[in-house]
């Protein structure tokens, strides 16, 4: 059975390396029809990737380079961008070059139509998959679900805490999970703010009486929200200087689930660039049909429902 995942994740694992390693193995790897990795070394004038497998050469055509790229529908910089960075592919042959060395002729796009008709077609709203972020933008994040296939987070979507942009929650590259929001029209597009836990999960981290650190989200004439955690915020009282982005110190005066409500009293303030963690995540399963963010006994019910 194969397991399609995001470009890079395969490249480093011993039956992957193994199979690279001579004509012999890669052959039988052709056999087989297995997805494998390598890291594209250069794109031509013909935008064609050149690729080493155990010493052989190894090229993708241009139009094996990515779903699209025969039709018209993706533009060449889905293969150029690929320079310097893992690919996928199946390979398609192994024949001569015009100088008699061995060279191995891949297809990015049939592992990629593989990926597409054996797993991604087969993922419903609600259902909870590894992907790799592959882009960021002012609207939101670009994530590899499998094997190069990109798909949308949305920048609301990323936290119950609002953000400015993505990078102060992802970098490039980083190994995240995301629950499929909706599919529309073979569109899909990804959330996040699900998988960081509800309000209570988030509130029970803290204690009245503790002062800990957390980020300014918004100032209001009232007071300024504070991000304690990705999906928890706390209001803290009017002190002056203070700005969005800051990071901060506060005092917690006072946690009221009822109301879905932090007390904060802001001791301190620190100008520190934010650096992404890693998420943390609170749910381990599959699949959810339903997240409901808000306390049990809450004044106002939050929630998300995949449908």
């Amino acid at each position: 059975m194969f397991s399609f995942l995001p470009e890079g994740n395969l490249i480093d694992t011993e039956e992957n390396r193994l199979c690279i390693s001579s004509p012999e193995k890669l052959r039988e790897a052709m056999i087989r029809g297995k997805i494998l990795e390598a890291k594209a070394l250069v794109c031509d004038r013909a935008h064609n990737l050149h690729l080493k497998l155990g010493g052989m050469k190894a090229v993708i055509p241009r139009e094996e380079g990515a779903v699209g790229i025969k039709e018209g529908t993706v533009r060449d910089i889905a293969v150029i961008s690929r320079v310097n960075r893992p690919v996928c592919f199946v390979v398609t042959d192994i024949t001569s070059d015009e100088n008699g060395e061995a060279l191995a002729v891949l297809s990015r796009e049939k592992a990629q139509k593989m990926c597409i008709n054996n797993y991604i077609d087969t993922l419903i709203p609600g259902d909870i998959i590894d992907a790799k972020v592959s882009r960021l933008e002012n609207f939101g994040v670009f994530a590899d679900i499998g094997c190069g296939i990109a798909a949308l987070m949305p920048i609301d979507t990323i936290s119950v805490s609002r953000i400015v942009h993505p990078r102060e929650r992802f970098t490039v590259g980083m190994d995240i999970k995301a629950v499929i929001k909706s599919i529309e029209n073979g569109r899909i597009s990804l959330s996040h703010k699900e998988l960081l836990g509800t309000w209570a999960e988030n509130a029970g981290r803290f204690s009245p009486g503790e002062t800990v650190t957390g980020t300014v989200r918004s100032v209001e004439n009232y007071g300024s929200f504070v991000e304690l955690a990705p999906n928890l915020a706390g209001l803290a009282e009017p002190y002056p200087g203070i700005e969005e982005g800051m990071k901060v110190s506060v005092y917690i005066k006072s946690i009221i689930p009822k109301k879905m409500k932090i007390k904060l009293i802001v001791i301190d303030t620190f100008r520190d660039e934010p650096v992404p963690k890693q998420p943390r995540y609170f749910i381990n399963a599959e699949h959810i049909d339903r997240f409901i963010y808000s306390p049990e006994g809450s004044m106002r019910l939050v929630e998300t429902r995949f449908v």
